[in-house]
Order: C-alpha cells, then structure tokens, then sequence
C-alpha cells in the first residue's frame, strides 16, 4: 500500500485542459520575438532551394491541421481529457517549432528581402496561433463566437499564404517594389482629390444641417463652422500644394522606373545590390505620406519644406543607388538626370513658396 501511494505522489498531476491551452498561448507569444530577430543557422550543407520550399509549405500545411485539429476537440460539447490536452498542445507546439526551424534554415546570401518576407510569414503563422489558443482558453465551448474559428482566424490565411511567397530575391524585390508603388500611387491619388474638393473636411463640415442654422450666429468660432480658418487653404497655400504634388509624382515615376529596371535587368545572384536597392525604396513611401500630411490645413509651410527635403534626399539616394548597380548597365542613361532635374525643379519651387517663413 505505501509503494502503491509513493508511486502515485510521483506522477505529476497534468493542468486542466484550459491553463494548458494558457500556457501553450503564452509559450508561442515568448517565441514571436526570438523569430523577429532569429538570424540565419550556420550550416556547412549547400543550400537547396527546393528541398527548403518543400519543407516550407509542408510545415505550413502541418500547423493549418494541427490549428483545424486542435478547434475541432475545443469547441466540442466536452472538452477533452488532461492527456488528451496534453498531446494536442505537444503537436501544435511541435508544428509551430518546425516552421520557424524551416525559416531560420534560410541563408542571409539567398537576399535579405527574401528572408524578411519569409520571417513576416512565419510571425503571421505564430501570431495566428497565439490568437487561436487565447480565445480557444477563454471562450465557453459551443459559444457563438466559436462556431467562426475555423473560417475566420488569421492561423489558416497565414499559412494559405506560404505557397504564395517569391521563390528568389529577385522576385520578392520585385514584389516590395510594386507594393512601394501601389502605396505612392495612393497618397498621390489622395492628395489630388483633395486639392479637387478644395477642402479635405467639407463632408463633416456640412453635416450640421439646416435645423441647426439659426444657431450659428453666436457660434462662429467652434470648430466644424466656415468662419474657423484652420480648416482651409489661403491662396499661399494653394500655390505652395502644385509643386508638392509635382514631387509626389516624380516620385511615384522614379519607383516605377526602378521596379522596371529591375524586372528588365536584376540578376537573381545579385542578392546584395537588390536588396540595397529596396530598401532605399522602402523608405520613399514614408517620406511622401509624411509630406502628404502636411500639406492638411492648418497648413505649416516650414514643416512642408522639411518633409519635402528629406523626400528629395530619399529618392537621389534611390537613384543613386539603382545607378550605380548591375540594374542600370548604362549609367549615362538620360531618365536618371531627367529625373534629378524635375526633383530639383519642385524643390526649388517650394523653397520659392516657403522662403518667407525663414525669414521670419
């Protein structure tokens, strides 16, 4: 009998099923930020891009069954036994293991863009799981919000989206490119409709109604009515938006000619030369929203000419750089001082509109 009560008290009692599920959400949160700065695992093996991709997306494949799996015996009329939670949350925990293993498996020489859209994947598979697990721990089964999980949560899109990745540098270049482009191509679009109603607030401005018009009189001063000049553009103003939406434009031309240059003539082996190059590119898209921002009444000039220089010094950096690489085999080429020239031309434009806020 004492043996019997001895070995028993050994045996380490299991949490319940849900503090599991806790723990394993809490075990994948601790995980998210060692994949944001997990570098590369030295190897002595050659690189093989297909094995890797392979692998890739039969991991992903696996975390989507094990995600399906693991909703499927938690959102039931009875939750499973303490062993059985155990299992499932080893095989999740297994799952999510070996994808981030796959992605630490790729080489910082097959492109350091390559790499971060591979790592944003497997944070999205990670996250997705965490949010899986926390609301599979505190919300009651058979409850209505879990009857969605399984068309709705982020786990199963994230790894829909594995096999959609680049396979080379090249193409995930080419794929940051194009979204720089798509997002300067929208602030500009934006900017000129803007500029096209003439007043960026005028649809909040007009929801006062008729009711509300004898009211106004003793009113002018709040916020929301004409009188407030804040919420409008002076004829300096006006003047000083033309050459700021020109430099947006050179702006969104300039992307494009690199996405080109770089579809036309990037080499995949090229890593480092492509990478340098979106990266500068990276930082186009920013740089313009933030002049976007300022070009909102009330309007500050100096604070428009700032951004404006600091987006001229992003974009001759970009040229420079794309000039300077194996995309540009003639660097003579006529487009890049073309494109200098129209930079310089809205800067010194909007020098010219902002000159007397210096002097002030």
């Amino acid at each position: 009998m004492a043996s019997t009560a001895t070995s028993a008290a050994a045996v380490p009692t299991l949490a319940s099923p849900v503090e599991q599920l806790r723990h394993l959400a809490a075990e994948l949160r601790l995980l998210l930020p060692r994949v944001r700065v997990g570098e590369a695992r030295e190897t002595t093996q050659e690189f093989n891009r297909e094995i890797f991709w392979r692998r890739l997306n039969e991991a992903a494949v696996k975390v989507s069954r094990e995600a399906t799996t693991l909703t499927k015996v938690f959102s039931g009329p009875q939750l499973p036994s303490a062993q059985e939670s155990q299992r499932f949350c080893e095989q999740v925990h297994a799952a999510i293991k070996e994808i981030t293993a796959v992605y630490y498996s790729l080489p910082k020489d097959q492109g350091i863009t390559l790499r971060k859209l591979v790592r944003g994947a497997a944070l999205d598979i990670v996250d997705g799981m965490a949010q899986l697990v926390e609301v599979l721990s505190s919300t009651p089964a058979q409850s209505p919000e879990n009857n969605d999980l399984i068309s709705c949560n982020s786990v199963w899109v994230a790894c829909e989206q594995v096999p959609r990745i680049p396979r080379d540098n090249k193409a995930a270049a080419l794929l940051m490119l194009t979204k720089s482009v798509d997002f300067v191509k929208d602030a500009h679009e934006e900017m000129e409709q803007a500029v096209e109603e003439c007043d960026p607030y005028c649809g909040l401005l007009n929801d006062t109604g008729e009711d509300n018009s004898e009211n106004h009189n003793d009113d002018d001063d709040v916020l929301g009515f004409p009188s407030n000049q804040d919420l409008y553009w002076s004829e300096e103003d006006q003047e000083l938006i033309v050459p700021c939406l020109a430099l947006v434009r050179a702006s969104k031309a300039c992307l494009k000619k690199i996405r080109i240059l770089v579809a036309e003539n990037g080499k995949k082996d090229q890593v480092a030369q492509l990478d340098d190059i979106v990266d500068i590119s990276d930082e186009v898209s920013p740089s313009v929203d933030d002049l976007a921002l300022s070009i909102y009444p009330p309007m500050c000039h100096l604070t428009v000419r700032i951004n404006s220089a600091k987006l001229v010094s992003v974009l001759k950096k970009a040229l420079e750089i794309t000039k300077a690489s194996h995309v540009t085999p003639q660097p003579e080429d006529s487009w890049i001082p073309l494109l200098v020239n129209a930079i310089d031309h809205c800067m010194n434009r909007i020098k010219e509109f902002t000159q007397s806020e210096l002097e002030l």
